[in-house]
């Protein structure tokens, strides 16, 4: 394996490596955005047994991240350490994902817990067996802090796609599939389309990178002397904390968002919003055109709104609104890091998206314009953020090697990914304890006026505060602009001393 810290990576391998990041999102946005009311809502499961398949297959992930990360940093073959694990879950990624959103029919209240359990487990460890070793790959292409902030660039611009489609066409095309069967065959067809195009997309991945890096001495340490080296890491210990309330924010905002508008925005007003962009009609059959055929048309009055798709459709268009400004301001801001320091970036746009989502809290229902606008102005602030966070994963593993003279970076990621998994399980459990304990939320009566008000809570006040608990977290993290160079020029040096530049 060749060495090359400063290595500058072609337009190919940078997009190459962005698809595998892209086709994991398929999984990833569906499990933040939808899959809360697909275990409530489509699956059949009661509020206490959903928060339970939440949690434990997401916590087992966390806990089995750190295991992936041993295996990942021991892995030697002619591809790489890290690079073969995106090539071998490929197949059994696409086909866990089919089954964990096939609803079995006829089974008992027991079995159907247990096969969601099951399958969301195994899912998330397959999650975990790719998404790991690809996030470290992104540490080992390029030893060039500035080459490693491009390439996430590339990689979350290649996320934001995904979350694009994810986000705006998984509603509509459920809806369409579902017509003449019922919703549960309309996730089942939607996420085997979503899961054949993963499989390509991580094919592209592997065929398209290389390793660079390799650290100036092998691991030859035991995992627990690894850990231990890492618990004096104050950067990593900050970004852990950093990227619980990150994600946590992420899983609890997408069941708290998705029910604010099916169920507190007015769906008159939303019909009013949607009929300005010319996706309604009075004809109650379907038409022909390629909105109808993807359920972007909404069929009925004003009056019929309430039973129509409008908040399928209403919600589609305000996720794809908030991804493609994310995208264009992932682009925009690429040079935020390298003149304020990406610590600094971070930190002010946590500050600004917890007041955007305080902001929630003035809306009525009938404020549609405003429900858009901060949804906008929320991915505004965000974006900046997104691919500089992984950027600085990458520079807490080299802080591990400035501190230690040994670099370990799947442990490194590993444990992050950890703390990723963990917030995604604290988040989602969270949403459905708090709806369940302080509003009396029912799955069998989402719509209930006390559920409602929990909907409004959850969605302006408690994801603010996670948002806040983010910036004061990062605030902590030693990472600045200064250190970051003076760590990076150092390292360099011992690589060229070590005579592996």
């Amino acid at each position: 394996m060749s060495s090359a810290p400063v290595q500058k990576l072609s337009f190919l391998e940078k997009a190459g490596y962005s698809a595998g990041d892209a086709a994991a999102n398929f999984v990833f946005m569906t499990m933040v955005l939808f899959q809360l009311n697909f275990y409530t809502d489509v699956f059949g499961l009661s509020a206490g047994a959903a928060a339970a398949i939440l949690l434990w297959p997401r916590l087992w992930d966390a806990v089995f991240d750190p295991i992936m990360g041993v295996l990942a940093d021991r892995t030697n073959t002619r591809w790489g350490k890290f690079r073969p694990w995106v090539l071998w879950t490929s197949v059994p990624w696409a086909v866990v994902m089919i089954l964990a959103y096939t609803t079995p029919v006829g089974w008992s209240t027991g079995m159907m817990i247990a096969y969601a359990g099951i399958t969301n487990t195994v899912l998330m460890t397959l999650y975990s067996m790719n998404n790991m070793p690809y996030s470290a790959l992104g540490g080992v292409m390029t030893g060039d802090l500035n080459e490693r902030t491009k390439l996430n660039s590339y990689r979350f611009v290649s996320v934001n796609i995904a979350q694009f489609i994810v986000g705006g066409f998984t509603l509509p095309l459920v809806a369409k599939f579902a017509q003449g069967h019922d919703r549960q065959h309309g996730w089942q067809v939607t996420m085997t389309i979503w899961a054949l195009l993963c499989l390509v997309l991580f094919l592209v991945t592997f065929f398209t990178t290389k390793e660079r890096i390799k650290p100036v001495s092998e691991v030859k340490s035991s995992p627990r002397q690894d850990f231990a080296d890492l618990l004096k890491n104050g950067p990593w210990i900050a970004l852990v904390a950093y990227t619980v309330f990150n994600f946590a924010m992420l899983a609890y905002r997408g069941g708290a968002h998705y029910n604010f508008y099916h169920h507190y925005a007015d769906k008159a007003a939303m019909f009013d919003f949607v009929q300005k962009l010319g996706l309604t009609t009075p004809e109650l059959a379907r038409g022909s055109g390629l909105l109808d055929f993807l359920g972007y048309v909404v069929h009925g009055t004003r009056e019929t709104a309430a039973t129509s798709n409008v908040a399928d459709v209403f919600n589609s268009i305000v996720n794809m609104l908030g991804t493609a400004t994310t995208i264009v301001f992932i682009i925009l801001s690429a040079g935020f890091s390298a003149r304020f320091g990406k610590k600094a970036v971070i930190f002010a746009g946590f500050s600004l998206a917890a007041l955007n989502s305080f902001a929630y809290y003035l809306l009525a229902p009938t404020n549609t314009g405003g429900m858009v606008a901060l949804a906008v102005l929320g991915s505004i602030v965000y974006a900046p953020t997104i691919a500089v966070a992984w950027a600085m994963y990458a520079d807490a593993a080299d802080y591990s090697e400035w501190q230690t003279g040994r670099r370990f970076t799947g442990m490194v990621f590993a444990t992050i990914g950890f703390s990723l998994k963990a917030g995604l399980a604290l988040g989602s459990a969270a949403f459905l304890w708090i709806m369940a304990g302080a509003f009396g939320y029912d799955t069998k009566l989402p719509a209930a006026p006390n559920a409602v008000h929990g909907y409004f809570i959850s969605s302006s006040l408690i994801v603010g505060l996670l948002f806040a608990g983010g910036a004061i977290s990062i605030a902590f993290c030693k990472l600045n602009k200064a250190t970051t160079l003076q760590m990076a020029s150092e390292l360099a040096e011992r690589r060229r001393q070590a005579g592996i530049v």
